[in-house]
């Protein structure tokens, strides 16, 4: 049945005429193996005769069962043949469309490669866009910042400034309201906005307890510092006035042990007129105690991270002004 249906005999024919026996045997392909192009093959077989009417009926069936027996050979080798295209074609057939489809899905990956590098194209440059606007805002806002930043460094020069020309003006209605009463002492006292003004400086004393590093900043933050005594009537005045309670003083040898030194860098040892109010035995501290407190009973150094009130001073113009006339 499968060799059917791969051939078809489309005639068969068998001739005796005067030159002998002939048969033909036309044999066609399947119509669907070549493009609806039939293969014919034609066979032909010629049995000569003797010449001679004396040929029997049965040499004459002999002849054609074996001219039968060869078109029949002859048309399992064409079957054969045949069966062997079909398969070999069948097989490249197969490996055609094998090979077609790993194409087809090789195009397939690669469009969808294609696509995610695309997208991923896309957003590298939405991030790109982003980053530049990051960074466009940063600048911004550095600029912004910077200019608030000199904003308040202009706002708290001016205060300063302010506070100083308030206190100016104090000191200065002070001076002339002593030269005119010889009954007021030098050390005349007023309190403004808490700070307290005696012999051409201001005073500030503290009713919180902070370190020594502490102390220093608030009295530098006020454009001030801590109090440098380098007399005796400076002493006696912070004595009197802390109300006999122990208070740093701008003195300390956090740089140099044994070194002190007053804030304004002066050192204590090589002051023209130095007045030291140590207590006995005092400093004795070492490494350990760096900073100083005055008690009423004279100084003593202590460990600069303890806490302790403090006394800060400012110099107004005036005090400027006659410490250059008295140098003179």
């Amino acid at each position: 049945m499968l060799l059917y249906g791969l051939l078809a005999v489309r005639s068969s024919e068998l001739h005796l005429n005067s030159e002998g026996l002939s048969v033909e045997v036309v044999v066609a392909s399947h119509p669907k193996m070549y493009e609806n192009t039939y293969a014919n093959i034609k066979m032909y077989l010629y049995l000569s005769s003797s010449g001679s009417d004396s040929v029997t009926v049965r040499s004459s069936r002999a002849a054609v069962v074996c001219l039968a027996l060869l078109c029949v050979l002859l048309l399992t080798a064409v079957i054969v043949l045949c069966v062997h295209i079909y398969t070999n074609n069948t097989n490249y057939t197969q490996e055609r469309d094998q090979l077609l489809t790993k194409i087809n899905n090789l195009t397939e990956e690669r469009d969808q490669i294609l696509t995610k590098y695309i997208n991923m194209t896309n957003e590298r440059d939405g991030l790109l866009i982003k980053n530049d606007k990051l960074g466009k805002q940063k600048d911004q806002f550095s600029q912004e910042r910077n200019q608030l930043q000199k904003i308040l460094n202009e706002t708290g020069d001016l205060e300063l400034q302010l506070n100083n020309l308030l206190l100016l003006k104090t000191s200065f209605i002070i001076q002339c309201t002593v030269g005119g009463n010889h009954e007021l002492t030098a050390e005349l006292l007023m309190f403004t906005d808490g700070w307290l003004y005696s012999n051409f400086s201001f005073y500030f004393i503290s009713s919180l307890k902070k370190s020594w590093t502490e102390s220093r900043r608030y009295c530098t933050e006020r454009g001030a510092d801590l109090i440098i005594i380098n007399n005796r009537e400076k002493q006696e005045f912070a004595k009197r006035f802390s109300n006999g309670n122990e208070f740093w003083i701008g003195l300390t040898d956090s740089d140099k042990e044994g070194n002190w030194k007053w804030v304004d860098g002066t050192e204590l040892n090589i002051l023209i007129y130095t007045f030291s109010f140590w207590r006995s035995g005092e400093p004795n501290g070492k490494s350990g105690e760096n900073c100083v407190v005055s008690f009423s009973s004279g100084w003593r150094d202590h460990p600069c991270n303890n806490a302790f009130r403090w006394i800060c001073e400012k110099k107004t113009l005036s005090n400027e002004l006659h410490i250059k006339t008295t140098d003179m």
